[in-house]
């Protein structure tokens, strides 16, 4: 087993999603939310002890069939992609919990749909070959529109349709850079494309850098970057919003993407295209911050306020890619962890504080009171605290972190001051929305609005991500070493090549 665990949350996942779809499983809907909940647990736990065993033995790489690299499919387990994996099953854990307490009763197989998507996420971020990576993005993206129309009407279906043109388009991007790439390295393994890059001369060098500015359409696609971002405020908008919740890794997905891509093979060593996005990165993600903060202001109800928190989280993400250092990429990896966290809480939030106001649901505007005021209250304050970055959670720590480390980039003095007004705008906005929705009552609560109560499954998987912001407080030593050591690695060219292609730590 112990061989085998970089596989597993992979495996996991698709062996949840078909047994979900069988007898008794399939027709029993008790048995189906125990054993979802279950198989869910048990891939969380996997990913953990894949994440110790990294730490304890370095990067651990699983050739599939046993084909090594650069021949073979391989999987790479190294400190970052099992973190981010971690935190995708830690998601899914929370989500099928949630779901359980009814939302999965309002569309079909939305149990089998959720592990498909946690193959393609996890796939995503652990396959070591740029092929695979777009196979990964198609499984968890056929997953994500049947997801998306989940308990949907009119509103849904147009936001889904919208989202999946885009992302047919997107995939057609990325198969005609892999195939120029594929024509001009001979390989799609990202360590030997790494290598072979170093060596290209000629026309070579112009039809690499071609297919590497493709790929960075397809990623700005997937991670939701000005002027490719359209589809996202709708989309999570209207879908249900335990769905909008787990996809708040979804938009990451695209960040790391950029992270491995820009880092190990069109990074240091790249010769004539070394760091040849990193202008592009700068200025879509400057863009992307401001349009996020505008649509924070303008929001007109909550989900649509976290749709654009979203969006600033991933410019903000984008800005730390760009700067390209092993200081700036370690910030990025703790704020990625924090806003994941503190997005899809909120997104949860929403739903319950719509679920108790009645007709007005989540708009932000005068309107019955809720039914748990203290309990929405309070997790509302410490969400608040977090996304805006103010001491003492996580947030703050982040924004300290990431304004130290690009205090000497090449565009600080643009880069500052919109990210800090973009933090007043956040500030003003989730401030608004909260006095407003909390405080600006008009008439009495409906009897079915007052019966309306948290659900315990629901609590549970709320205070799983509420606790999140503190935790990461409180241990931010630890985790900010362990960031340090993921940046680390993933700036090491020559290690990455050794272990990938050699098999050697």
């Amino acid at each position: 087993m112990i061989e085998h665990l970089t596989s597993l949350p992979v495996l996991l996942p698709m062996l949840a999603g078909v047994l979900l779809l069988m007898p008794p499983c399939g027709k029993n809907k008790s048995i189906r939310r125990i054993a979802s909940v279950v198989f869910s647990a048990i891939t969380f736990l996997f990913s953990v002890a894949l994440l110790l065993k990294v730490q304890a033995d370095g990067t651990q790489v699983y050739a599939i069939g046993d084909w090594s690299a650069p021949f073979g499919i391989v999987l790479v387990a190294d400190p970052l992609s099992t973190l981010l994996v971690c935190l995708t099953t830690l998601l899914s854990v929370v989500c099928v919990l949630y779901a359980s307490a009814g939302d999965d009763e309002k569309g079909s197989f939305f149990h089998p749909l959720v592990h498909f998507l946690i193959l393609g996420v996890n796939g995503a971020f652990l396959t070591g070959d740029a092929f695979n990576l777009f196979v990964f993005f198609e499984v968890l993206l056929i997953a994500s529109y049947a997801l998306l129309m989940h308990g949907g009407d009119k509103k849904n279906t147009r936001a889904a349709l919208q989202y999946v043109i885009m992302n047919l388009v997107g995939s057609a991007v990325f198969l005609i850079a892999l195939g120029v790439l594929y024509g001009v390295l001979g390989t799609l393994n990202m360590a030997d494309m790494a290598q072979k890059v170093t060596l290209l001369q000629g026309d070579d060098v112009y039809l690499a850098k071609i297919g590497g500015l493709l790929l960075l359409v397809v990623f700005a696609l997937k991670g939701a970057l000005l002027p490719l971002h359209l589809w996202l405020p709708n989309t999570y908008a209207t879908a249900m919003p335990i769905v909008a919740a787990l996809f708040a890794i979804m938009t990451k997905v695209g960040v790391y993407s950029m992270m491995r891509v820009y880092t190990l093979i069109f990074g240091d060593e790249a010769g004539e295209l070394s760091h040849m996005a990193q202008n592009w990165l700068w200025w879509l993600a400057l863009a992307t911050i401001a349009m996020g903060a505008i649509g924070v202001l303008a929001s007109q109800d909550l989900r649509k306020l976290v749709a654009n928190l979203v969006i600033v989280s991933v410019g903000t993400l984008v800005a730390l890619v760009a700067v390209q250092t092993v200081e700036a990429s370690s910030a990025a990896i703790y704020y990625l962890v924090h806003s994941t966290l503190v997005t899809a809480a909120l997104f949860i939030l929403a739903d319950l504080i719509a679920r108790q106001r009645g007709k007005v649901a989540d708009r932000i505007t005068a309107g019955t009171p809720v039914s748990q005021p203290m309990l929405l209250g309070a997790c509302f304050i410490i969400a608040s605290v977090a996304v805006i970055g103010m001491p003492p959670l996580s947030g703050f720590i982040a924004k300290v972190w990431l304004l130290k480390e690009t205090l000497d980039a090449e565009y600080a003095m643009v880069f500052w001051p919109l990210y800090l007004l973009a933090s007043l705008a956040v500030l003003v906005g989730v401030s608004k929305a909260g006095s407003t929705v909390f405080w600006n009552h008009q008439g009495k609560a409906t009897e079915s609005a007052r019966q309306e109560r948290v659900h315990p499954a629901q609590l549970v998987a709320l205070l799983i991500l509420i606790s999140g912001a503190p935790l990461m407080s409180v241990f931010a030593g630890q985790l900010s070493e362990y960031a340090i050591d993921a940046a680390t690695q993933l700036h090491d060219f020559e290690g990455n090549i050794n272990v990938i292609l050699i098999g050697e730590q």
